[in-house]
């Protein structure tokens, strides 16, 4: 798929002020950063803007600080993490409205090459609601606009799609562009057998992408929590399994469209149950491996069973391309991470493209060590979920078309 976006290849920025929305939003502990691949993923994009001569005033949010300063929330352990990973100063610009006094004057003292980091986007209470005040603020500071958040892409806030509406040349940056030609080139235009791996809890929040990728994919596979709703629309036993009973018809519509479409959809033959839910969520549990017939009523259902991982690791060794979105169980647990761990290696071991659609999946991918086996994993859960619906995101249709 080729993405009909300006990108930072097709601009000069020798000289000029260059606002870059990037997704620095990583995990803090105790003034930590505890996961730094969104800071790796934005370094091409900030290095070639500091090459090309550009003054480069980076900006993100950081978790949910609902509209107000809170310093836990603040972006300065980014900026020095960030000096170190760039090997060069990067000034951080502490303004509680973002673009105050601080901010201004950095941006104004830049040399070509210079980078500075704004606050948390998210401390305007303007930002989520894309609203005019925040975006002229942002817009005032700049003169060109690059957008490398894929993370907030499905959303149009003022740092990614309001600015962009303001700035003459706005384009997107090469997070943004491979984001978009793996997973847009999965969907619509793959090598084909093409295979969908589905996880995750809830049957709802995948309604869309389960419709979608039946008619792009050759075979779908469901796991995770959300196998068990189409389990009881089989007429099976699920005990204490979660289950979204309002979905039952659509899971059934689901299996029909399949069949109709002659698309394999594959669902679990054997399940990882324990009788009650570990609490803290790594706790010892007891398991149980139970066939789908013979589940027993007083038992939940916490992961895919080992014939089950089998089976669907087979499905992925003749695939040619292959996504996948949500574990198949409980894997923060030790013990039920079995099945999702069975088809990261599953992955790990093809030739095919392997996309992992962000979120649980390439967290699990990364703390289990294939990450670099990958040819894809997306920065953002929420914006590839929309991708794969085949959703238009906001934060990529802003962009200068060529």
């Amino acid at each position: 798929m080729e993405l009909n976006k300006k990108t930072i290849d097709d601009i000069n920025v020798k000289g000029k002020r260059v606002l870059c929305r990037c997704d620095f939003n990583v995990p803090l502990k105790d003034g930590k950063i505890t996961d730094e691949n969104r800071l790796v993923a934005a370094l091409p994009t900030i290095k070639k803007l500091i090459a090309d001569g550009g003054k480069v005033i980076l900006c993100s949010h950081l978790g949910k600080p609902k509209g107000e300063p809170k310093p836990e929330l603040s972006l300065a352990p980014v900026a020095k993490r960030l000096s170190e990973l760039l090997g060069q100063e990067v000034k951080f610009a502490a303004d509680p409205e973002v673009v105050g006094p601080n901010a201004k004057a950095a941006v104004a003292e830049m040399k070509d090459g210079d980078v500075i980091l704004l606050e948390n986007t998210r401390y305007r209470a303007e930002e989520t609601k894309n609203g005019e005040a925040f975006s002229k603020d942002l817009a005032s500071i700049c003169d060109v606009f690059v957008n490398d958040a894929f993370g907030t892409a499905h959303r149009a806030h003022c740092s990614n799609v309001g600015v962009a509406q303001l700035v003459d040349t706005a384009v997107v940056g090469y997070l943004m562009q491979k984001e978009i030609a793996f997973l847009g080139n999965a969907v619509e235009n793959p090598e084909r057998p093409f295979v969908a791996i589905l996880g995750g809890a809830k049957v709802a929040d995948k309604l869309n992408v389960i419709n979608n990728l039946l008619e792009k994919c050759d075979t779908l596979i469901i796991g995770g929590g959300m196998a068990y709703t189409f389990l009881k629309a089989q007429g099976y036993e699920i005990g204490k399994s979660l289950v979204d009973d309002e979905k039952i018809d659509y899971c059934k519509e689901m299996m029909d469209k399949a069949k109709k479409l002659g698309k394999k959809l594959l669902l679990p033959v054997d399940s990882v149950t324990i009788s009650d839910f570990p609490n803290p969520i790594d706790a010892p549990v007891d398991v149980e491996v139970y066939s789908v017939e013979e589940m027993p009523a007083d038992r939940e259902g916490c992961d895919i069973g080992p014939k089950t991982a089998e089976m669907f690791a087979d499905a992925v060794k003749t695939a040619k391309t292959v996504v996948w979105n949500g574990p198949m169980g409980v894997f923060e647990n030790p013990t039920l991470a079995a099945g999702t761990l069975a088809v990261a290696k599953a992955l790990a071991e093809t030739d095919a493209i392997t996309i992992i659609g962000g979120g649980d999946s390439a967290a699990a991918v990364n703390q289990m060590g294939y990450g670099d086996k990958m040819s894809h994993i997306s920065t953002g859960g929420g914006a590839s979920l929309e991708f794969l619906e085949g959703k238009e995101l906001p934060g990529v249709a802003a962009a200068n078309d060529k």
